[in-house]
């Protein structure tokens, strides 16, 4: 990191751009490109197994569809899948959630003629299951003294045989899908793009898991903070795994165009983290600049209605 001082006022205060801008990132293992090359074939070799139910609800010019299928470590995933009710579809999307998770898909994105699929990670919402917990101080430190097991790897291969079931589904676009992640899913999302080449497309929103040694850094009030507690429980037990799931790393392998919306202000995911993932991104590039992430502020609707037309523009 350079000298630049990316210091907030107060602990949840507002970070200097200037500064935010020249974050770099930290020191990454030899061997993570074979670790995740190594994940992304074994999870692709899985042989592909998913339930398809029309529900015979529509909204908005969508049809709405329950759409699970079986991902690694023979865990079912649930979702929702949204089919334009006419037309010709010219977009297909994968797009995620937040450590909260969703109640249901979202039927006012600006995507008239796409598909959208809105599946549920791990342990989260629709996929909640034993013995995951559903609440992010657990669920983001479930298996992390282990690698090869720890649950944001399977999150991640989650989103890899999401991209499978749709590029199934619609074969003529199997190689240039779209995928949309916000907070949580806006760096479980960094990680599977890097390396998965039918994702064509990605914005992420205030994306989480960016630069390991700012998370264990900076103040948070979001899974950081359990990430941080269990640090000071175990240091050296975590600093053999997290290194291999920072965004920001993963970020330098992303070969795609990717529109990033961050924030200067973010109680639950520190900006340097955020900001850290963007800065690595050599490939074209478009940035979003949020007052606040994971907050309300006076003006959050205008900014998000601006965010919204420009991701309008970047998918079509």
């Amino acid at each position: 990191m350079k000298k630049t001082s990316i210091v907030a006022r107060d602990p949840y205060g507002s970070f200097p751009l200037d500064g935010l801008l020249q974050i770099t990132s930290p020191r990454e293992p030899k061997d993570f490109d074979s670790f995740w090359q190594q994940a992304y074939q074994q999870a692709l070799g899985i042989p592909l197994n998913y339930h398809l139910k029309d529900t015979g609800y529509q909204q908005n010019g969508w049809s709405l569809f329950d759409l699970s299928f079986q991902s690694t470590d023979s865990i079912w995933i649930g979702g929702w899948l949204l089919v334009p009710t006419s037309g010709v579809v010219k977009n297909v999307l994968v797009i995620g959630h937040g450590y909260s998770g969703r109640e249901g898909p979202d039927f006012d994105l600006p995507f008239n003629d796409a598909v959208l699929y809105f599946p549920c990670c791990r342990g989260i919402s629709k996929s909640a299951m034993q013995p995951f917990s559903s609440d992010p101080y657990w669920h983001v430190v479930h298996n992390i003294d282990k690698k090869h097991k720890y649950i944001i790897r399977g999150c991640v291969e989650d989103i890899w045989l999401s991209v499978s079931v749709l590029a199934h589904l619609y074969p003529e676009f199997s190689t240039h899908i779209g995928l949309l992640g916000i907070s949580f899913s806006g760096g479980v999302g960094t990680l599977a793009v890097a390396f998965d080449k039918r994702i064509a497309k990605a914005h992420f929103n205030v994306p989480t898991f960016g630069h390991y040694a700012l998370r264990l850094k900076f103040c948070t009030q979001g899974s950081g903070r359990s990430v941080q507690d269990f640090y000071r429980k175990a240091p050296y037990t975590l600093l053999r795994t997290l290194p291999y799931f920072d965004a920001s790393l993963a970020a330098k392998r992303v070969r795609v165009p990717v529109h990033f919306a961050l924030a200067l202000r973010d109680p639950v995911v520190t900006p340097p983290g955020q900001f850290s993932i963007y800065n690595q991104i050599t490939s074209d590039k478009k940035l979003f600049v949020l007052e606040a992430g994971h907050d309300v502020y006076p003006n959050m609707q205008v900014q998000q209605q601006a965010l919204l037309n420009e991701l309008q523009t970047f998918f079509s």
